[in-house]
Order: structure tokens, then C-alpha cells, then sequence
């Protein structure tokens, strides 16, 4: 639906946020590259993606729009202050990416929070500003097929619809295996159906600037001294009941995950337990404090992990290697 005499390509992005996010998370805490996914280098990459599919000059692919759109807590039920820290930093940058922002409440079923009503807005917003808006282009970074209706719809009034998805596996922060991959009559419908995956993938190995680009560059943090000597642990001996208020040494570290040494059973602990600080950040060896909580396997695990300065080790202290050795068969399994 180009305007009359106008040589533009026309593109509006729409984020489904919580799939996009959990993009994000992936190759943050799960791949290789351990950075997020700069905004700014994607719609970059998106303007060179449509240049390239509708065989137009780059400089003529052009975002009008983009939309993003995601459940969330209120502020009175979210309470957790580094939740709250972490949603207003999201909206910080995409308010710099003038992307507009599009929240529902979430909503509580069977005690589960749920996003409901998402795909419905998102479909119905979309829909009206192409028509309004005359979009050449709508991207859309989404995997279900809770869409297609909307993709057929774009279809009828000539707007083209390239889909951005992924397809990877992961574990997420319960150690359980988890798959990302979108809905294959969602790629069907699509004009333009991009495996993202095998992009950065390849994009990487080839150092594509564009690809690199994508990520946010982040400082390389300083590499944890391995000469200097541990000591012992001021924590209690054991676990402790649920609640207890512990420091410890991380004993292992891996894709988003880690034990915390806590004899009898090293606690296991993720990303998802960080109370402040950056997860990727962490070294094993570094001291933390943590609480004492319970998985979804009923199994004490560390919660509310934040990393510490090293307690001064008191005169006639010796560290018992011993102690970290001990890991439990059950909680290996998570790594």
C-alpha cells in the first residue's frame, strides 16, 4: 500500500514483549555472545532486512512505527524494588527508541499470574495503523500462531508481513527444559519468514558487523584473582531453615546458573534469584549473601543472592577444602 509517487518502504515494528524478552534472556544467560539484544542494532538490521526483501536502497527503508507490547505487575503487586528498578530501566529505553509502550495487567489464575489479551491488542492496533498509517511493511517479532488471523488480514490489504522468529532450546531458571520456536502456520503466512537464529548464528562466526551490531557491548568485567586465598564460609553450617540469611562462596557457574556452597547440599540458585547485581557479573569463587528459600522440587535453594565483599578471615581460620567439594547427585542435574 505505498503511497501514491512515494519511492519509501514504509515499516512498522510490533514487539510481542514477553516473547521478545525471552529472547533476549537467551542469549544474555544461555549463548555464547552473554549480551542482550541492542534495540537500536535490531531495527537497524530490520531497515537493511526489508531493503534487501522489497530489492529497494537502504536509505529508502524506513521505520514509521513501533510498538511493543507486554502484561506486567502493578507497582503495589510487583513490591520487589529490583523488579520495579528493572521495568523502569525497559521503559527508559524504549522510550529512547520512541517505541511506544502498550501494558496490560496481569492477571491471576489457578495462583498463577497470567499475560492475557496481549496477542488481541497487539493484532487489533496493528491492523488499524496500517490501514491509517499505509504500512509498505509490518515486522513482527512474535511465534504464535495467535497471529495468523492478523497476518491473513495484512494480506488482504497488500501490506506485506515479515515475521522475526527464533528456534532454540533452553533450560530455564527451574532446570527444566524449555523450547522456543514459532508456530509453522504462522510461517506460512508470512511474506517474509526470517530464521533469526541462523542469522546471528552464522552472523557471528562471520563477524558480521551488522549482526555484531545487534548486542549491546557491554564492559568485560575484571576476571575473578585466582591467586588470592579462600576462607571460611561465616554462613551457618547447613542450610538452615527456610528464610535463613546466609554468606557463602559461588562454587559453580553455568548458563544462567550456579551453586552456592552450603554444606550438607550446595544450594542451587539462577539468574532469576539475583536480588541486585548482574547475574553474568558473578564469578565462581565470589561471596554472596543469599536466603534460604524452597524449588518447585521442595529443595532449599538460595534466593535473594546479591554478591558481597569477602569477610576478613580471623586469626587461627583455615579453609576446609573439603566443604566445597560436596554437591548433591539431585542438584547437578540443574547444571
Amino acid at each position: 500500500m505505498n503511497q501514491i509517487n512515494s519511492p519509501l518502504i514504509r515499516v512498522g515494528v510490533f514487539y510481542d514483549g514477553n516473547y521478545f524478552l525471552k529472547i533476549s534472556d537467551y542469549y544474555y544467560f544461555q549463548h555464547e555472545r552473554k549480551a542482550r539484544i541492542s534495540l537500536e542494532g535490531l531495527h537497524e538490521f530490520i531497515r537493511h532486512q526489508v531493503a534487501e526483501e522489497e530489492d529497494v536502497d537502504v536509505r529508502l527503508s524506513r521505520i514509521i512505527d513501533a510498538h511493543f507490547f507486554r502484561g506486567r505487575l502493578s507497582a503495589t503487586e510487583a513490591r520487589d524494588k529490583d523488579r520495579l528498578f528493572h521495568d523502569r530501566l525497559l521503559d527508559d529505553i524504549l522510550m529512547n527508541m520512541s517505541i511506544a509502550t502498550h501494558y496490560m495487567p496481569l492477571k491471576t489464575r489457578d495462583g498463577r499470574l497470567q499475560e492475557k489479551g496481549i496477542d488481541v491488542w497487539l493484532s487489533l492496533e496493528a491492523l488499524e495503523l496500517a490501514l491509517h498509517k499505509s504500512y509498505d511493511v509490518v515486522v513482527l517479532i512474535a511465534g504464535d500462531s495467535d497471529y495468523v488471523p492478523l497476518i491473513k488480514k495484512l494480506n488482504t490489504i497488500g501490506t506485506r508481513v515479515m515475521l522475526l522468529n527464533w528456534d532454540f532450546k533452553y533450560v530455564d531458571f527451574k532446570g527444566e527444559a524449555r523450547v522456543t520456536r514459532a508456530s509453522q502456520h504462522l510461517l506460512e503466512q508470512a511474506t517474509y519468514p526470517v530464521q533469526m537464529h541462523e542469522i546471528i548464528d552464522q552472523g557471528l562466526a562471520d563477524a558480521d558487523e551488522l549482526i555484531e551490531t545487534m548486542f549491546v557491548n557491554t564492559p568485560e568485567p575484571a576476571p575473578y584473582p585466582a591467586a588470592a586465598k579462600p576462607v571460611r564460609p561465616t554462613g551457618p553450617t547447613a542450610a538452615g531453615p527456610v528464610g535463613t540469611v546466609g554468606i557463602s562462596t559461588i562454587k559453580n557457574l553455568k548458563n544462567g546458573f550456579g551453586f552456592v556452597v552450603m554444606p550438607p547440599n550446595n544450594l542451587f540458585f539462577s539468574y532469576a534469584d539475583m536480588a541486585e547485581g548482574d547475574f553474568n557479573e558473578l564469578r565462581e569463587g565470589d561471596w554472596v549473601e543469599f536466603t534460604v528459600g524452597r524449588n518447585h522440587r521442595d529443595e532449599d535453594c538460595a534466593r535473594n543472592v546479591r554478591k558481597v565483599a569477602a569477610p576478613a578471615m580471623e586469626e587461627g581460620d583455615e579453609y576446609d577444602e573439603e566443604e566445597t567439594e560436596h554437591e548433591s547427585a539431585d542438584s547437578s542435574e540443574h547444571l
